[in-house]
């Protein structure tokens, strides 16, 4: 596994410092370059011929994964500045896949020329291939920062990438700071390089504080957001137009989350959403008539991708000295740039001694010939009369001195070179030659020399590919900021709020007749209670939780609803028991006309939690609304019991039995606590038996007790047995099981 783990971390996932690619980006690029010739000068090619020629010579991988490598590198969208032409369908900021290798085309851009570099000047190291048949280049000697300007993310074993792309010229320009001054901190370099350049353009919400700590650390996260502004159609229609989009983000998903908010009514302030983009971004937002365009883009910039993070990882193999070895290392902006400068003296010093080598091998052929132009008569008439080529050289080299290069290319030679004008050019082109091999001599000796020649290369490169800044920097916390008010977003009407003995919740409107809503078969109404979109709903489960759920995160349906374990983190068995109305501000009592009774509850309410066996306590009530969505524990209860009701706490107290047995006792005896407890027997239990309903009153009240069959009995609240807590109380019906009481 550690031969695996290596060689993904090394020879697949991993992006090289020096020229900022991963083995696969690296191969397609050489072999576009060197084998297919796929210059910017020459015709398209089929991918599918480019993807043969790397998996055949290079990659012994999946024709998938090298198709992919390559488009990405064709895609304005995902490389700031892409090196690949392609031609054809190459996919979209849609998402669309592009077409199959058979279908498109594709070549070099003029950037990538400048990542193959002086390839073939001996500037970098070879290997052999998978199956050493030929060799490869190890890195390729690139003259621009690509790691930097392209970005690039991967993940290996153990470890992972994620460099995000900068702008070419503000990279440079660190480049070149760098270069003359060593010592360069990274904050000043951070000001020089400001923040990445996305290639769909944003806008970059970091401080400067974050991204240095980001650029000295090499880890953080850049946080973006679509940019957007209005527009104001003859009749006075608004609309606001989303003109760029986070990084990666896909676009046709981003509209599908914002018309899926638009249709279940979170954002009243938009009627509607359409994509007008073409090559350019351009999302459409129909603003309802007054509505808050600030107020519809905060909640845009809350719940859908238009703000995103992009995590920053700045891990890349370094070279290991005195090896054509690699190693992973997190880096911070200065180590990034430091190593590609590094990496061009490299280069550079290594193109100026493959020129030198070659001006001494030219300049050793020309004194040759100069050599023989004293005596050429000579020479001639040992050539005319010689036994061939080999012989020829053989004479000259004996006669003249000459070294067997020098001899060779004398007999090589044709007639009209030895003319007087030729021999003035070898002359001319022997003494420029010998000038140019003391320059480079010089050079050689000089760091600063070869700086020089590095920073006119930089400067080169910014004059014919920089361009602008796409993404906006923002510094104004003003502007970051959007006021966000969750109750902006929720039309206010009044509705019933509705959970059945299944454990379903819907809401819908009071105009509707409740009687008539739609169950699933077999399922009956817990609780209806008539609130607005803006209250609340609290909610007491058998197993002592409590949870509180917006009215408006109840499902708006004619339907059954959803289940309430799609909206709250129940566990397994539990259930809902009880559920009260939370006010969002003043609430009226339900009227005597109102088709469902509404139970309120407020902060300093004292509620009684009352468990199957008997046992419970008060709780005083305080933040109610504050309640997670996670649920709160109000009541410890055992593994052989559960909560069986809960209920205001008033002057009296009614406890009934599912065999018929009932007490009340004073309000006053039972215990109040002010946090979660197992509490104490409020009333006992027989055998068999268990609790199934409580009331409270204050005065003389009229109970219904509800059989377990339907039928229904009003009795007396003086008819049921006065009693002290935790006596079993007597019966107060004698045929059938009670299923519920209540207060008529």
């Amino acid at each position: 596994y550690l031969t695996y783990a290596l060689s993904v971390v090394s020879g697949r996932a991993l992006p090289d410092v020096r020229d900022g690619l991963k083995p696969v980006q690296r191969r397609i690029l050489y072999a576009m370059a060197q084998n297919l010739k796929l210059t910017p000068s020459a015709s398209h090619r089929k991918s599918a011929t480019v993807v043969g020629e790397v998996l055949g010579r290079y990659h012994p991988h999946g024709d998938t994964a090298c198709y992919d490598a390559m488009v990405r590198m064709a895609q304005p969208f995902s490389l700031r500045y892409p090196l690949v032409d392609g031609q054809g369908n190459f996919g979209s900021l849609d998402g669309d896949n592009p077409a199959a290798y058979r279908y498109t085309e594709a070549k070099l851009r003029e950037l990538a020329l400048e990542l193959i570099g002086e390839i073939d000047q001996e500037t970098v190291p070879f290997r052999d291939n998978f199956d050493s048949s030929t060799e490869e280049p190890v890195v390729l000697p690139s003259r621009v920062p690509n790691l930097l300007i392209n970005g690039a993310s991967g993940i290996a074993v153990g470890m992972a990438t994620n460099i995000p792309p900068h702008n070419l010229r503000d990279t440079i320009k660190a480049l070149i700071e760098l270069l003359n001054d060593p010592e360069l901190k990274n904050s000043r370099l951070v000001t020089l390089i400001k923040a990445p350049d996305f290639p769909t353009g944003c806008q970059i919400l970091n401080t400067k504080k974050e991204l240095d700590e980001l650029y000295r650390t090499g880890r953080g996260a850049i946080r973006m957001r679509g940019d957007w502004d209005i527009e104001e159609t003859a009749r006075g229609k608004k609309f606001i137009v989303i003109s760029t989009i986070p990084y990666a983000v896909n676009k046709s998903s981003l509209i599908e989350k914002i018309a899926n908010l638009i249709i279940a009514k979170k954002v009243p302030q938009l009627s509607d959403v359409r994509d007008e983009s073409t090559d350019k971004v351009r999302i459409v937002l129909e603003l309802a008539p007054n509505a808050d365009a600030e107020a519809a883009m905060a909640y845009l910039y809350k719940h859908t991708p238009l703000e995103a993070s992009f995590s920053v990882n700045l891990t890349a193999l370094v070279p290991v000295e005195g090896s054509i070895a690699t190693r992973p290392e997190l880096l911070s902006l200065k180590e990034c740039l430091q190593h590609f400068l590094d990496f061009r003296f490299e280069v550079v010093r290594k193109k100026l001694l493959f020129e030198r080598k070659k001006l001494l091998e030219r300049i050793h052929i020309l004194e040759g010939l100069c050599k023989i132009y004293d005596n050429l008569d000579a020479a001639l008439k040992m050539v005319r009369n010689s036994q061939g080529r080999s012989d020829a050289a053989a004479k000259l080299m004996k006669r003249f001195k000459l070294s067997e290069i020098q001899s060779f290319a004398v007999v090589d030679m044709r007639i009209y070179q030895l003319s007087q004008t030729s021999i003035e050019d070898i002359r001319k082109e022997l003494a420029e030659k010998q000038k140019r091999v003391t320059e480079i001599d010089k050079i050689l000796k000089s760091k600063k020399a070869i700086a020089s020649l590095i920073q006119k290369d930089l400067e080169q490169i910014v004059e014919e590919f920089g361009d602008n800044r796409l993404c906006k920097i923002i510094k104004d916390q003003d502007t970051i900021d959007l006021d966000y008010n969750a109750e902006d977003y929720i039309v206010q009407e009044e509705v019933y709020a509705i959970v059945t003995a299944d454990g379903w919740i819907k809401r819908i409107r009071q105009s509707n007749e409740l009687e008539s809503t739609r169950l699933r078969e077999g399922d009956s109404i817990v609780s209806a209670l008539g609130v607005t979109t803006h209250d609340s709903v609290a909610l007491f489960t058998n197993q002592g939780n409590l949870y509180v759920l917006p009215v408006s995160d109840f499902p708006s349906s004619s339907g059954y609803g959803s289940p309430i374990q799609k909206v709250l983190k129940f566990k397994d068995g539990e259930s809902i028991v009880k559920c009260f109305a939370v006010a969002a501000g003043e609430h009226q009592q339900d009227s005597s006309t109102s088709s469902s009774v509404t139970d309120w509850l407020d902060n300093g309410d004292t509620l009684v939690l009352l468990s199957k066996q008997g046992k419970g306590f008060a709780l005083e009530i305080e933040g109610v609304e504050a309640t997670k969505r996670s649920g709160k524990r109000v009541m410890k209860v055992k593994a052989d019991d559960a909560v069986a009701t809960v209920f205001l706490l008033n002057s009296k107290v009614a406890m009934f039995t599912k065999n018929g047995f009932g007490m009340e006792i004073p309000g006053k005896e039972i215990p109040v606590r002010s946090s979660s407890s197992v509490g104490n027997a409020l009333i006992g239990v027989r055998a068999d038996d268990t609790v199934v309903a409580a009331t409270a009153y204050a005065r003389k009240a009229k109970l219904c007790i509800v059989f377990d069959k339907g039928r229904e009995k009003e009795i007396s609240s003086a008819d049921v047995h006065k009693g002290k807590r935790a006596q079993k109380g007597q019966k107060v019906i004698t045929r059938g099981k009670i299923n519920s009481v209540h207060k008529v």
